[in-house]
């Protein structure tokens, strides 16, 4: 098969939907190299994704209006590359197909990550969601399959889009084998220094926004005179000021802020950990959990949307606005040391279930599902 992708993310997201992409990418020149794959980017930067498979080729606009008008390129004009290249198919992998789809030549695949933007509507601006479901809409109803990275999304696609759920295949996201991967001590206590951690502490990683609710977690920890340190590693938005107002008020010392980490440091930090808190109030997946489970970290998380299917039964599941009941989860976890290793051993065990090899073989699936499809 000769696929192409829409690679931007890939190179330029060092987290979420740039993680899917290289992840993915990365598993399927491993497990089929006989395959073809062509990753189509404005701009390449190699510092942080730099593909190495015979199988892979990169490719950019060629012409030098193009180059100049990127956006344009990647949204129109790349249906009439993917024609000159040959693509069999085409999978946009970050919600967006190109315009102008040239559906009776090349067949298309789309992942839809999440419908937040419909289900929070609060949380984001006006133009943002129209843009957003102009976008998703088009490419849902334009593509021969729809992938969902979870059920949870794949139920909101049709519920908001309505699209058949015959054109949906749930294939969940895969994780970077480094999280997979036990990280010596010494690098450990070399990582616990360079961020200044404490012997003991609890982790929260994601960004720092409404929907990811870290002021609840802060909240029930001082609620639950919770007196471990509270480590938060994400990127900053304006809902951090509503963090530092409590913090202030309440005069609590135990939160320490990592705004800066370096992609490669994550799985030891993972590893440093007490205990792993993820108390957003919807996710489309919920890469940290999965990142924790591989990492051996037991995990908190909410019990709604995806967190469930990430986190399997052997996460301890809590109602993310309800501050008594995550301050008692944290308490039951902390000082439970027989629970911590259930909940590290199962927990690992349910994680291998989005292996790579898996997450790839199940691509491929789809693939062979669209090529066999006679429009």
């Amino acid at each position: 098969m000769h696929i192409g992708y829409d690679a931007r993310q890939a190179f330029f997201n060092k987290s979420g939907l740039g993680s899917y992409s290289r992840n993915l990418i990365q598993g399927l020149s491993e497990k089929f190299p006989e395959n073809e794959y062509m990753l189509y980017t404005t701009s390449m930067n190699f510092e942080l994704f730099e593909p190495a498979a015979d199988c892979i080729q990169v490719k950019g606009p060629e012409h030098f209006m193009h180059r100049i008008f990127k956006s344009y390129w990647r949204t129109v004009s790349l249906s009439q590359q993917l024609l000159k290249d040959d693509i069999e198919i085409f999978h946009g992998l970050t919600h967006e197909l190109p315009y102008q789809f040239p559906k009776k030549q090349i067949r298309s695949v789309v992942t839809i990550h999440d419908l937040i933007f419909l289900r929070l509507p609060h949380m984001y601006r006006l133009i943002d969601r129209y843009i957003y479901e102009k976008r998703y809409r088009y490419s849902c109803e334009t593509a021969d399959r729809v992938v969902a990275v979870s059920r949870q999304t794949a139920d909101d696609i049709v519920e908001f889009f309505n699209i058949s759920p015959d054109k949906i295949d749930v294939v969940y996201q895969g994780c970077n084998p480094m999280f997979n991967t036990e990280v010596p001590l010494i690098e450990k206590e070399i990582l616990r220094m360079k961020y200044m951690l404490p012997k003991s502490f609890i982790l929260y990683v994601g960004t720092i926004e409404e929907r990811k609710n870290l002021l609840t977690l802060i909240k029930a920890m001082h609620y639950g005179k919770i007196d471990i340190p509270l480590v938060v590693i994400g990127k900053p938005t304006p809902y951090l000021n509503k963090i530092i107002e409590f913090i202030e008020r309440h005069s609590l010392i135990n939160i320490i802020f990592c705004d800066i980490v370096q992609n490669q440091d994550l799985p030891g930090l993972y590893q440093l950990a007490d205990l792993f808190v993820y108390p957003s109030i919807f996710e489309g997946f919920g890469i940290p959990i999965l990142e924790a489970l591989y990492s051996r970290v037991p995990v908190i998380t909410s019990r709604s949307s995806s967190m469930t299917e990430v986190g399997g039964d052997h996460t301890l599941y809590i109602d993310p606005n309800n501050v008594e009941e995550m301050a008692a989860a944290i308490k039951k976890v902390l000082y439970n040391r027989d629970l911590q290793e259930q909940m590290i051993s199962e927990g690992y065990r349910y994680a291998r279930n989005f292996d790579p090899d898996k997450v790839a073989a199940n691509m491929i699936q789809v693939y062979q599902k669209v090529l066999k499809n006679d429009r």
